[in-house]
């Protein structure tokens, strides 16, 4: 009986053995034998146990966990996140998400209408009681994708932005840019102003191809302090997507157009873009009929000198417009061009901005609005903005003025348009409350002023309060 139970503890640990860690091949299959020709294996036994060790020695020997895991996961199938900002790397892309929501409630007071305050082209409001709206500043909502990657040694990129408004649209030839329809059962507007494509070399420069923000005029709207807030309100009784910000006192709206663009690398800080763009017709000169694109460049320089930095700039545009007709009664072709320039200086607390543009036959606060007269002839347009931010750990303070002028094109152009407006202004005077790292929010009071060739002239107030929220 002893025996028998030290045999059968004796076979109970070697099939232990074999099912726990198997030997080498054939090392297992020697052992058994010899055990069988000592008589401590029977003949059943031993053959149960050569077919346990045939059936280990067939099957791989389990991977280790966490082997396994690396073994079914790489990179084409894992999403990791992005180093910095919202988005995740999946495969060989990068998509990274971006956006900002805005809301303001602007009261404008507007000038009493009078045979005086006519003004042909003036952003002052004028009616006979104020208006109080729920509305968007100078920028409506947006959310803008950017998908990137690296093929070929290029770097590659796909670039998509919504710009949502929180107003409804009165739709019509402008769009969702058409003035606003607050009733019931309205719907808001989304202007898609981004999509385009890039693709470039660290040493080669970027290429672009789309549509996206214009060359001439971009850098006065971005680096004005009522870009996150209102300026003018523009039509506060029935709001559209935007306000005006000092869109037509102190700068032409760039505008979102379609281009195809080279950026250089940066040199020193100074850096080149060049581009091609689509021909606008005018919005106000006689119909046209364009066969040339339209020109634009910019040049940048960024730099720093102690603790003082500075961002510098100059820009151009020209494009041919043909008048359909021209050569008869008196129509002309003409061509729009313009010239602007400016700094921005930063020190400790301080930012100081200054800009200016001069132009013909672009016209005032949008490209090509009152950029001739009847005839088209071309009308001369000039303006500039100061600007002073100070920023105190969560609060900020600035203030800024501004003005657009428009001349006639000629004494028939005098007389056949008295009261066209002659310059637009405005006073500005913001402070800003940084809630959160996303959050801002902001107070702004607005002057504005058109005054017209013949003496009209208008002034309104506008009080904005609301917030931004960027990620």
């Amino acid at each position: 009986m002893l025996k028998k139970t030290l045999l059968g503890g004796t076979v109970a640990a070697v099939a232990l053995c074999f099912t726990a860690a198997p030997a080498m091949a054939g090392s297992n299959e020697a052992l058994l034998k010899r055990l069988h020709e000592k008589g401590i294996l029977s003949d059943e036994e031993f053959k149960d146990l050569m077919a346990q060790d045939a059936a280990a020695n067939a099957a791989p020997p389990p991977a280790a966990p966490m082997a396994a895991a690396q073994t079914a996961l790489d990179d084409k199938t894992v999403v990791h996140m992005t180093d910095r900002g919202i988005g995740f790397n999946v495969g060989p892309a990068t998509i990274k998400f971006s956006g900002s929501v805005n809301g303001f409630y602007v009261h404008d007071d507007p000038a009493t209408p009078s045979a005086t305050t006519a003004v042909v082209g003036g952003v002052a409001n004028v009616g006979g009681n104020s208006s109080s709206a729920i509305r968007n500043g100078l920028l409506p909502g947006f959310l803008k994708v950017d998908v990137t990657t690296k093929q070929g040694g290029w770097d590659v990129g796909a670039h998509f932005g919504m710009y949502p408004g929180i107003n409804s649209t009165a739709w019509g030839a402008l769009g969702a840019n058409n003035g606003g329809q607050p009733t019931a059962l309205a719907t808001a507007g989304i202007d898609f102003r981004q999509t385009y494509m890039t693709f470039g070399k660290a040493r080669l420069g970027e290429f672009k191809i789309g549509r996206d923000i214009g060359l001439f005029g971009s850098e006065g709207i971005l680096n004005d302090i009522t870009l996150l807030s209102s300026g003018t309100p523009g039509g506060n009784v029935a709001p559209g997507n935007t306000t005006l910000g000092r869109s037509g006192v102190g700068y032409s709206y760039t505008d979102f157009q379609p281009q195809i663009t080279y950026t250089s690398p940066s040199f020193g800080g100074a850096q080149v873009t060049l581009g091609v763009f689509q021909p606008l017709n005018s919005l106000t000169a006689p119909a046209q009929g364009n066969s040339s694109p339209g020109f634009q460049g910019k040049i940048t320089y960024d730099g720093k000198f102690g603790g003082v930095g500075l961002r510098a700039w100059v820009s151009g545009i020209t494009q041919e417009h043909k008048t359909l007709g021209a050569g008869t009664g008196g129509l002309v072709n003409y061509t729009g061009k313009g010239l602007d320039t400016g700094a921005k200086v930063s020190a400790g607390p301080v930012t100081l901005t200054g800009y200016y543009y001069t132009a013909k036959g672009l016209g005032t606060t949008v490209l090509n609005l009152f950029d001739t007269d009847a005839f088209g002839n071309p009308r001369s347009s000039h303006g500039f903005y100061g600007q002073a931010l100070v920023s105190l750990g969560k609060v900020s303070v600035g203030g800024s003025y501004g003005e657009s002028s428009l001349d006639y094109a000629n004494a028939a152009d005098a007389t056949a348009n008295p009261a066209l407006l002659d310059k637009n202004s405005s006073w500005v005077g913001q402070v800003r409350y940084g809630l959160t790292s996303w959050v801002t929010l902001i107070g702004e009071y607005v002057h504005s002023k058109a005054e017209a060739h013949n003496g009209n002239h208008a002034e309104s107030n506008a009080i904005a309060l609301g917030g931004i929220l960027f990620f």
